[in-house]
């Protein structure tokens, strides 16, 4: 039998363990740490050796954990402070959350103060994503190119007239290059630029690419995605000047109409209501009905619901919903969080290029032309017995009164499109020359615009 030399490896292991036993003899040590006998392994040896395999393991155990804690703590910094907000975003910083805070009283102090009024300017949006205001296309030098990158983003809101207008936008728009309405594809045009960039199109909307964005998509997630999505469609990246326009409609019409549509069956369950990356958690915008629709639904149930997406529908889908934490409504005391829906709803619609009222077809007909040089081969007309105003005399003035109540938001933002859009007919029309030639005769297909112009 081959001998280990035992003392040796003894000594070594005493090293280790950094101990010694008081009242045995060196050899019994020994004999104990290697668990060497005659005829067979010792019984205290073999504990000795697990009680070294068991350190061992601990030590191994302690610097795992030790190295795991500061990955842990690296991620949170990392996270925290250097990753960039677009990547990283899944919560406010400190820093962001004061900042925001800091938007949110300056806004409400400026709502207090009238800086709201027609003509006069508005805080400014944290977002800078809208591209050229009205002041800047209505300059002199200012003229929007379709035959360049000029994209004309339609921000299309619930039971306000739109479908009419996105229809009258790839139907009745006398271009060089009309737009191909396609049969197979219900309510899809392919509206393509005249000139070098054939393949490019001038205009987002329901209509002409369909709901890229989400359906009815809002201020809030067309910012956040059209450029992105043009890319996509156009599989190139270039740079765009985006014109955003929409349609607003007296509070109460609009109201009863969409409560008329969601009782034939209408949901818009599809709407993804993305803000800061993440659509709202049922907790946040509980649904108002547990079948499948809200079908037969009475009046008196549908102003019941304060989850209800029609209340103030106008005012939330043109405000920054980051503004006010999206839809946690805990992000903000209500009665703040309201005045600063108002501020940055008014602050946007200001922003936009043209914007149109439904109940002065005409005027908003003409605006647009003269905004974007650009005309329609039809008149406008005035609708004015819809389904709501029919519904409206059936109404008695308590019912009336509450649903105003309801929609307190948009009657004040709709008291300010009014202002607002009368200022600009009344600066536009100063400034044409030729504005009852223009006006009298806007949609005659036979009338010559460049005689006028010439003249």
């Amino acid at each position: 039998m081959v001998l280990v030399d035992s003392t040796a490896q003894t000594d070594s292991l005493e090293a280790l363990l950094g101990e010694s036993e008081g009242g045995k003899s060196e050899s019994s040590r020994r004999r104990q740490s290697w668990g060497l006998e005659v005829g067979g392994h010792n019984s205290e040896g073999a504990s000795g050796s697990k009680e070294i395999w068991m350190r061992k393991r601990m030590k191994k155990c302690l610097c795992m954990l030790l190295c795991l804690i500061l990955l842990g703590v690296a991620g949170v910094v990392y996270f925290g402070y250097f990753c960039p907000e677009t990547v990283c975003a899944l919560s406010f910083s400190p820093l962001q959350r004061r900042y925001k805070m800091k938007y949110i009283k300056d806004g409400i102090n400026q709502f207090h103060i009238g800086t709201d009024e027609a003509g006069k300017p508005l805080s400014n949006s944290a977002r800078s994503a809208m591209g050229p205001s009205f002041e800047e296309v209505t300059g002199h030098d200012f003229q929007f190119d379709i035959r360049g990158h000029d994209v004309i983003v339609f921000l299309h809101i619930q039971k306000t007239g739109g479908t009419t207008f996105g229809r009258h936008l790839v139907d009745d728009l006398d271009l060089d290059r009309h737009c191909e309405c396609h049969r197979k594809i219900r309510k899809r045009c392919t509206c393509l630029r005249p000139g070098p960039h054939s393949d490019e199109t001038w205009l987002f909307s329901r209509h002409s690419t369909g709901w890229k964005c989400g359906l009815h998509a809002d201020w809030t997630e067309l910012t956040s995605c059209v450029d992105d999505m043009m890319d996509r469609i156009e599989d190139n990246s270039v740079e765009r000047r985006y014109f955003y326009i929409t349609f607003l409609r007296d509070p109460v019409h609009r109201y009863l109409s969409e409560f008329k549509h969601v009782r034939r069956g209408a949901t818009w369950k599809t709407a993804r209501l993305l803000c800061e990356g993440r659509p709202p958690t049922r907790e946040e915008v509980p649904l108002c009905y547990k079948a499948e629709t809200w079908e037969n639904v009475t009046l008196e149930e549908f102003m019941a619901c304060s989850s209800n997406l029609a209340n103030n529908r106008q005012t939330r889908m043109l405000a920054d919903l980051s503004l006010v934490g999206c839809y946690n409504t805990s992000f903000l005391d209500p009665e703040d969080r309201e005045k600063m829906l108002l501020i940055s709803a008014k602050t946007n619609l200001k922003k936009m290029a043209f914007f149109g009222l439904t109940e002065d077809q005409e005027i908003s007909q003409y605006i647009f032309e003269e905004t974007f040089n650009l005309k329609f081969r039809v008149r406008f007309e005035q609708h004015n017995q819809t389904i709501s105003d029919q519904a409206l005399h059936k109404i008695d003035p308590e019912t009336l009164r509450r649903i105003e109540e309801i929609n307190y938001l948009d009657v004040q933002l709709y008291k300010f499109a009014k202002q607002l859009l009368q200022h600009r007919f009344k600066v536009m029309s100063e400034q044409d020359p030729h504005f009852r030639e223009h006006f009298e005769n806007m949609g005659r297909s036979q009338f010559s615009w460049s005689e006028i112009e010439n003249t």
